[in-house]
């Protein structure tokens, strides 16, 4: 019998990173364990395989690393969301307003046909503007955003009402 796997024992807490104040949700510990990091990609293959996806859109820089195994996993087209002026050729931006400024997210003009059903993929869920900001953009440019996907999920931030699609996590931290 197969041993059972706590991927939150994997994550490691890190006080008071970028910024004093801030417990910083580390996934490199989750990735540098092979057993872990690939039954986090099984369950969030198994959950995003339902909704049939064309592609996922992984959100610089952490949701590449979660977006492209399990694009390939799915057997689905992989795009990246990215920050102002890391993308070439003809790009598409959505600009967003931050707690304290604004910021901009691009993804490239060739990048999604119209009506092409994606899921958003990001590494962690907090208050939700980063992933309200590419769901907006990826609608912008004519996709079909059927639900966003992260390891990690901040419920005490309550990210999710700012969404209004399903969202999947594999791990919710409630306070």
């Amino acid at each position: 019998m197969a041993e059972l796997i706590s991927i939150k024992d994997h994550i490691r807490q890190i006080a008071d990173f970028p910024k004093p104040g801030i417990l910083f949700y580390d996934i490199s510990t989750l990735l540098a364990d092979a057993a872990a990091w690939r039954e986090t990609v099984h369950q969030l293959t198994r959950d995003i395989r339902l909704l049939q996806p064309d592609r996922l859109v992984g959100i610089e820089s952490r949701g590449f690393l979660v977006a492209a195994p399990l694009a390939f996993n799915l057997g689905c087209g992989f795009t990246m969301i990215r920050k102002k002026g890391k993308l070439p050729g003809k790009v598409i931006p959505y600009s967003y307003d931050l707690e304290y400024g604004t910021d901009t997210v691009e993804i490239q003009a060739d990048a999604i046909r119209p009506g092409e059903r994606v899921v958003v993929v990001d590494d962690l869920l907090a208050t939700g503007g980063t992933l309200k900001a590419a769901v907006a953009l990826l609608r912008k440019v004519g996709a079909e955003v059927l639900a966003a996907a992260c390891i990690i999920e901040l419920a005490f931030l309550d990210g999710r009402a700012q969404l209004d699609l399903p969202i999947t996590s594999v791990v919710r931290y409630e306070q």
